[in-house]
C-alpha cells in the first residue's frame, strides 16, 4: 500500500456521495411553545449578530414555519451514523395546505414498482 492509499481506497472503496432527500409534514399544535423554543436557540446563538438576532426573533414570532428552521438540524440526523460525514446540507420550511387523502401526498406514488429511479 502506498502512503498515499488510506486502507478504504487500497482495499478498493470508494467515497460516494449520496443525497438523502426526506419530506416531512408536521402538525403544529403547539405555534407558541414553538416559537419559544426557536427563541431559545436564537438568544443562545453566541456567534449571532445582534441585528441578524433582532430579525430571526421577529421571523419566528410571526411564522411557526421559520421557527422550525431554525430548529431543525440537519446535521443532528446523521452525526452518529458510522462513516459518514455531512458535506453539505440545505433544507427549508413553509406552511402548506395538507390532505392526507389527496394523491399528491401518496409518499409512495414515486416508487410504484419498489425501486427509487435516483438509485443506480
Amino acid at each position: 500500500m502506498s502512503t498515499s492509499e488510506t486502507p478504504a481506497t487500497a482495499a478498493g472503496a470508494a467515497a460516494r456521495h449520496v443525497r438523502l432527500r426526506v419530506d416531512i409534514v408536521l402538525e403544529i399544535d403547539g405555534p407558541a411553545e414553538l416559537t419559544a423554543a426557536a427563541e431559545g436557540r436564537i438568544d443562545a446563538d453566541e456567534f449571532m449578530p445582534a441585528e441578524e438576532r433582532e430579525h430571526a426573533r421577529a421571523a419566528v414570532q410571526e411564522d411557526p414555519s421559520e421557527a422550525l428552521a431554525y430548529l431543525v438540524e440537519p446535521f443532528d440526523l446523521v452525526r452518529d451514523l458510522p462513516g459518514v460525514e455531512l458535506v453539505q446540507a440545505a433544507w427549508s420550511s413553509e406552511e402548506i395546505e395538507y390532505d392526507p387523502d389527496a394523491m399528491e401526498w401518496d409518499l409512495d406514488e414515486d416508487d410504484e414498482d419498489g425501486e427509487d429511479d435516483d438509485r443506480p
